[in-house]
């Protein structure tokens, strides 16, 4: 395993989906008390509302709040009722109504940029039934170019997330679509480690080290292979000390992603902090054992 040398220094961050309960403000005074480095903010109905017609004051608000506190930034998109209250996820941009969801994207990479956040996180969406899987990528491929242009105009970076269930849900997947986007430079990944230990064949070291290249956002959390539940560290089957000696080099946020912990957010930020701590200190000086919490796993 490689080491990662003692000034290497990870942007720990944390997913404000994961704050439901608290006003954003608050999660990120919340989140610098405890160390955090970063904040993933999810653009939702209750975290910088993408509808709201005060958007851009408050965009400006919060931009100035992350520069005092000093949390670098990167804007998600996952919200699961953001454009349709009874549909989860939809439209996506395979849909036959992806516009809006183009729309929310754009706009979101405008967010992004008054934020100064360097990265927009976005997925594919569910393949609709009875549709070809390669015309489902070509729809993908299409609306991703378009994407792709906005993004060259406000100066920011695409980190696309493969999605267990979804069309792009692996991998492998993400490099199919890369190379039908000419390996364009601002079609990174998001790399979430849970996923990686779901469902890619490779051991989670390989999968770290492939995806590097191409990775500009990290997600992380605990999981168990083939089932897609996000769990606290400790509860899984993830090592996590060689995960994180894989990721030497990269030097964006690794986000913890906890979206349904947040009745007891800041207690669950601060055991996952502690956590990478150890996990990260044991894959500084490759001792084995450490990050696993006493009493948990």
């Amino acid at each position: 395993m490689a080491l990662i040398p003692a000034g290497d220094i990870v942007k720990w961050a944390y997913c404000t989906n994961g704050f439901a309960g608290h006003r954003l403000p608050e999660a990120l005074a919340v989140l610098a008390d405890l160390g955090y480095t970063g904040a993933a903010i999810t653009l939702d109905h209750g975290h910088l509302d993408p509808f709201s017609p005060g958007l851009a004051a408050e965009v400006s608000r919060i931009a100035g709040i992350c520069a005092r506190l000093g949390l670098g930034t990167v804007v998600e998109t996952g919200g699961r009722y953001t454009l349709d209250p009874l549909r989860k996820h939809h439209p996506t941009l395979i849909s036959e109504d992806a516009g809006r969801r183009v729309e929310f994207l754009v706009m979101a990479m405008r967010v992004a940029a008054d934020l100064g956040a360097p990265v927009v996180h976005l997925w594919s969406g569910v393949r609709p039934d009875g549709m070809p899987e390669a015309e489902a990528y070509t729809r993908l491929a299409r609306q991703c170019a378009r994407l792709l242009d906005e993004a060259d105009r406000v100066g920011v970076t695409l980190g696309f997330e493969p999605e267990p269930g979804m069309l792009v849900a692996d991998l492998d997947g993400y490099e199919r679509l890369r190379a039908m986007l000419g390996a364009h430079p601002r079609f990174g990944l998001t790399l979430d480690i849970g996923h990686c230990h779901c469902v890619e064949r490779e051991d989670l070291a390989t999968c770290v080290r492939r995806a590097l290249p191409y990775t500009v956002h990290v997600q992380i959390e605990d999981m168990r292979r083939g089932v897609h539940e996000h769990l606290e560290f400790g509860e899984g089957e993830i090592d996590f000390v060689p995960a994180l000696a894989a990721l030497r080099g990269y030097r964006g946020l690794v986000a913890v992603e906890l979206a349904r912990h947040s009745h007891a957010a800041p207690q669950v930020a601060r055991r996952s902090i502690d956590f990478l701590r150890r996990a990260h200190e044991g894959a500084r000086t490759g001792v084995a054992g450490l990050g696993r919490p006493a009493g948990r796993g």
